[in-house]
């Protein structure tokens, strides 16, 4: 047997083999597609995943206006932010963020599920919601992707 057949290979950025995937934010609750379309983004679901190389796919999140919680969550949960100044902290819920704008509830809950560092904002570029059905990314021949959640 060849002694290099057990040599690693790692992927890097020129070399990563990356494809298009559609996800649809309504398969299930929030935070179940959210982490499904964090993993795709890193590339866990690659034989050829490299923890510190940007390898995973792009993904298309379509119908974000249909996305769901369990429980009372719309009402209960808060999104804290602080502006740095004393009194500056602001609490939303899920239901002013939605009426806002649905994709953000999306969009902050992948980014929460991503590495705080320089390739978790490399990893978030290359996510795309939107809120309804329609997506102007026909060209890229996106695979659509079922969850099993």
């Amino acid at each position: 047997m060849d002694h290099l057949s057990y040599k690693t290979l790692n992927v890097s950025k020129k070399t990563a083999n990356k494809g298009w995937v559609i996800v649809d934010a309504g398969q299930g609750s929030l935070g179940r597609v959210a982490s499904e379309v964090a993993k795709i983004l890193k590339g866990k679901n690659k034989p050829s995943y490299t923890p510190y190389a940007d390898c995973g796919d792009n993904v298309i999140v379509i119908n974000a206006d249909d996305t769901r919680f369990t429980g009372r969550k719309w009402d209960q949960k808060y999104y804290l932010t602080h502006s740095g100044y004393p009194g500056g902290q602001k609490r939303t819920s899920p239901r002013e963020l939605k009426a806002k704008s649905s994709t953000l509830l999306v969009e902050r809950a992948v980014r929460g599920m991503l590495p705080k560092n320089r390739l978790g904002r490399e990893l978030f570029r290359n996510l795309h919601v939107f809120t309804g059905s329609e997506h102007p990314f026909a060209a890229q021949q996106p695979k659509e992707l079922t969850l099993n959640i």
